[in-house]
């Protein structure tokens, strides 16, 4: 892989992963609700989803999911459902993440984890951004160190990202200001959510 197209695959994943969305709802979530801690843990399960996405799409079984309409259904399905879940619970939480903080308490690393990862696993609109944009690159993958590149460089990418959006939010300047709109945090999480999930059913292709 020749550095010209190293660097066209790093500005893609870079503008896939810096595009507003769940994801960044969700480390926005986990860090104004747990810590900092909680925040990189979230982005850095969110980033093992993405190369998760890029490997299978290196494999060519992107296209196999995509080809089969029972089984790209019954998984948007499966994703949908669960984004509805989390929205739910978020916009029911009635304060919950402001309520949590005022007693001490915070959300466990296992749910940052598991909420990082979902995000990206149950969330069909990244398997068809690796499909029209990541694929071109995969022609490029000729060797093993290329085709190690061009698993990594999205991981990395998406990781580091929300890494520093954890890190900026959970400064002492700015994370007390945003634990006093935690309750309005956890409302925009949950349309957010609600919305994607809303999204997929209405983009499956029936």
């Amino acid at each position: 892989m020749s550095l010209s197209v190293w660097f066209g695959l790093l500005a893609i994943c870079c503008l896939g992963a810096m595009s507003p969305g769940p994801s960044l709802a969700m480390v926005i979530r986990h860090t104004v609700g747990g810590s900092r801690l909680h925040g990189i843990v979230c982005a850095w399960t969110h980033s093992i989803g993405i190369g998760f996405y890029a490997l299978i799409t290196l494999f060519g079984l992107a296209i196999i999911f995509k080809q089969s309409p029972l089984l790209f259904n019954s998984i948007s399905l499966m994703g949908a459902g669960y984004l509805a879940w989390m929205g739910v619970k978020a916009l029911g939480s009635n304060g919950g993440m402001e309520q949590k903080l005022a007693k001490g308490d915070s959300a466990s690393l296992w749910q940052a984890a598991r909420d990082g990862l979902a995000i990206s696993l149950f969330n069909p609109k990244i398997l068809l951004f690796f499909l029209a944009l990541f694929s071109q690159f995969v022609r490029d993958a000729s060797d093993h160190v290329s085709q190690i590149i061009i698993v990594v460089t999205p991981l990395l990418t998406d990781g580091i990202w929300y890494t520093i959006i954890a890190l900026i939010l959970s400064h002492p300047a700015v994370l007390p200001k945003l634990r006093e709109k935690s309750i309005w945090i956890d409302k925009l999480s949950g349309i957010v959510l609600l919305l994607l999930a809303a999204r997929v059913l209405f983009t499956l292709e029936l």
